[in-house]
């Protein structure tokens, strides 16, 4: 299964135009310090979607220290202080939230490994209420969305002066 992971994160980290060593230096670094507290795997990059609401795609489902979790990688250039991570906070939240849904589960941990180029390695783990608080946030995003896109569509299909 390494060998899968190695290959989905050099891809997935691939899409920042880096060399094939740093790639793979990064790629390691996830396994070792990540991965290895990763017992199951049950979902590799897995699309979910929550009906008439949203869909994605995570890059893997799985057990996280003993606990069934959501779990998301991420390249970036530097260190990223927590509050600076919101979105991708929002993300594990709306996976979580789909696959509670789809499959009956009941998640409640989404963790984020993210490696830098020079290869820093940093695990974010929301879970409980702070999972819960993030699953919120992001239904509100999702309704302040389609009101702006209804308000959108309205607007299109007003009749103007010019098509009376």
């Amino acid at each position: 299964m390494n060998g899968t992971i190695i290959l989905i994160l050099v891809f997935h980290i691939q899409e920042r135009h880096l060399s094939q060593i740093i790639l793979l230096s990064m790629a390691v670094q996830i396994i070792q310090n990540g991965l290895s507290n990763v017992t199951e795997y049950y979902g590799l990059e897995a699309t979910l979607y929550y009906p008439g609401l949203y869909a994605g795609a995570t890059d893997l489902i799985g057990v996280h220290k003993g606990q069934d979790a959501i779990i998301d990688f991420k390249q970036t250039n530097k260190p990223k202080k927590r509050e600076w991570i919101e979105e991708y906070c929002l993300q594990v939240a709306a996976y979580s939230m789909a696959h509670n849904f789809i499959y009956k589960t009941s998640i409640t941990k989404g963790v984020i490994m993210m490696c830098s180029k020079d290869n820093f390695y940093q695990e974010f783990v929301i879970e409980g209420e702070e999972l819960k608080k993030y699953k919120h946030d992001f239904l509100r995003k999702v309704d302040q969305y389609y009101k702006l896109t209804k308000e959108k569509t309205n607007e299109t299909e007003r009749p103007t002066t010019d098509t009376i």
